[in-house]
């Protein structure tokens, strides 16, 4: 690969991965909001889970805010925004964080086939293991969506 098409990858990079550090910017809103919306009976454990997802979304945040100033980039100032739909079901945030989940995988997604093309092993390796993280989440809702037999 030449310095030339290098370049090229490495700001296809940087915005993909300003993409992503917007996109767990809006989870940390979004899963804050939803434990905050948590009532009745089964508010503590359920209010636990989405505070542990924002923080997980911070770390995240985090995590890819260096990345994106190893590689000389600046990290957007601001999140994505985050839709507010007022239904505060627990069903309805669940989908809504299954619908995040999934749209957090296709983003990592994208960030492994990038770093693949750039033949950034540690990139690769990160994005990978984002993959996963976000996919067993998505199961994860998914199981809590089941109605029990």
């Amino acid at each position: 690969m030449s310095t030339e098409e290098k370049s090229y990858k490495n700001e296809q990079i940087l915005t993909l991965l300003g993409e992503i550090y917007q996109a767990e910017m809006a989870g940390i809103n979004r899963y804050l909001h939803y434990s905050f919306m948590i009532m009745g009976y089964n508010r503590i454990p359920i209010q636990k889970w989405f505070r542990a997802n924002a923080q997980e979304a911070m770390d995240h945040a985090t995590i890819i805010g260096e990345k994106i100033t190893s590689l000389g980039g600046h990290p957007p100032i601001y999140a994505a925004k985050v839709e507010e739909s007022n239904l505060h079901t627990i069903q309805q945030l669940l989908e809504e964080s299954l619908k995040f989940e999934q749209e957090a995988i296709s983003l990592y997604k994208q960030l492994t086939k990038a770093a693949v093309e750039l033949e950034d092993i540690a990139l690769e390796e990160l994005a990978r293991s984002f993959v996963r993280e976000e996919i067993e989440h998505a199961d994860e809702v998914r199981k809590m969506l089941r109605k029990p037999d």
